[in-house]
């Protein structure tokens, strides 16, 4: 007879950290600090965390490996780090196998991982800095290929009830770099993902010069690795190093427009790349472009500046503040907003400021 695991000593579980600097904690390398910052290695103390006197009455900012936040300024609340990180094989037929991967795992070197037992579906999401419980807030996705496409069920807490429920992919509400969590983020912590991967699948390599950079290596039928070290070399050669340059990656979503906005600019433009947006009526645009197009790839202001090698990704150079940087992006923004008409949204989340 199996018996319930026990509930984990919170003593043990929980480590309190008071006046924690962030800087090595988000990957733009901004000072910051928290009041108040909770490591938490097994979730099911979650409800012994918040049951704390600090945390009464107080939603934790969950913080994972810090690629998807800008520090506009210091948190004004409690922070919150899941740092388990057990992944586990829960089902295998044969065909597919069902993946359990904590919150706190790092996203890259579980891509790494899925592909070395030798399943298939995320070598187009190598490189992508982070953690897995970040993965489906922002339903990341690179190279024509979105999280969502694997992901079978998300364990969340739900901090109001103090239970944890499971959603399916349907229940996460996932949209282009949204999803349920994103749009309620006090709301439901994610604390696991459960992924659904196959062992052969038709990969996706007509995006974004995948498909070149294959060519390029000498492949042509290539296997779900030789995908990822295709998307790794393209990364690597376009993307700073955030261990190196700070930065957050691709700064803004691409924008959606309608059909008609976009048959109008390229008119006036017809290299603006412009691809399906799911349905007949509108379009996604390349912000990369439209950013470039204005003249800021390459530009700094002090520390704070864009990328010489990809018009999309804003860099610390060293010392800018998070104010800095996002006053850069405002600039940015509203000058793609004047000569296009385009409004540009960002990717990362702004703390202490509202976009």
């Amino acid at each position: 007879m199996n018996m319930p695991d026990a509930a984990p000593d919170p003593v043990r579980a929980i480590r309190i950290l008071r006046d924690a600097p962030l800087q090595s904690r988000n990957t733009f390398g901004v000072a910051a600090r928290a009041a108040l910052l909770a490591e938490v290695d097994d979730t099911r103390a979650l409800p012994a965390l918040l049951e704390r006197p600090e945390f009464a009455g107080q939603a934790p900012l969950v913080l994972g490996g810090g690629s998807n936040m800008l520090f506009v300024d210091d948190p004004g609340r409690p922070l919150l780090a899941l740092i388990g990180r057990e992944v586990r094989v829960l089902a295998d037929d044969g065909d597919r196998a069902l993946v359990r991967a904590d919150a706190g795992t790092q996203w890259h070197g579980f891509v790494m991982d899925t592909l070395a037992r030798g399943f298939a579906g995320l070598e187009n999401l190598a490189l992508i800095p982070g953690t897995v419980g970040a993965a489906p807030i922002q339903n990341i996705g690179a190279y024509g290929v979105e999280v969502r496409e694997f992901i079978h069920t998300v364990e969340a807490f739900e901090s109001a009830t103090g239970q944890t429920r499971r959603l399916s992919r349907e229940d996460c509400g996932f949209a282009y770099r949204d999803s349920v969590f994103k749009r309620q983020p006090d709301r439901l912590i994610v604390t696991a993902v459960e992924f659904e991967l196959p062992y052969t699948h038709v990969p996706t390599l007509d995006y974004a010069g995948l498909g070149d950079e294959l060519a390029t290596m000498g492949i042509d039928r290539p296997t779900p690795r030789q995908v990822a070290d295709a998307v790794i070399a393209i990364r690597r050669r376009k993307l700073p190093d955030p261990a190196v340059l700070g930065n957050a990656g691709s700064f803004f979503k691409n924008p959606i427009v309608s059909a008609s906005q976009a048959d109008a600019l390229l008119a006036d433009h017809p290299t603006l790349p412009a691809f399906g947006a799911g349905d007949p009526d509108s379009r996604k645009l390349s912000a990369g472009w439209l950013i470039d197009a204005c003249g800021w790839k390459g530009h700094r202001d002090g520390d704070a500046g864009v990328a010489p090698s990809h018009a999309l990704v804003l860099v610390n150079h060293g010392n800018a503040t998070g104010r800095q940087l996002f006053d850069l992006a405002r600039r940015i923004a509203d000058s793609v907003q004047m000569r296009f008409g385009v409004a540009l949204e960002p990717e990362p989340r702004m703390i202490g400021t509202h976009w």
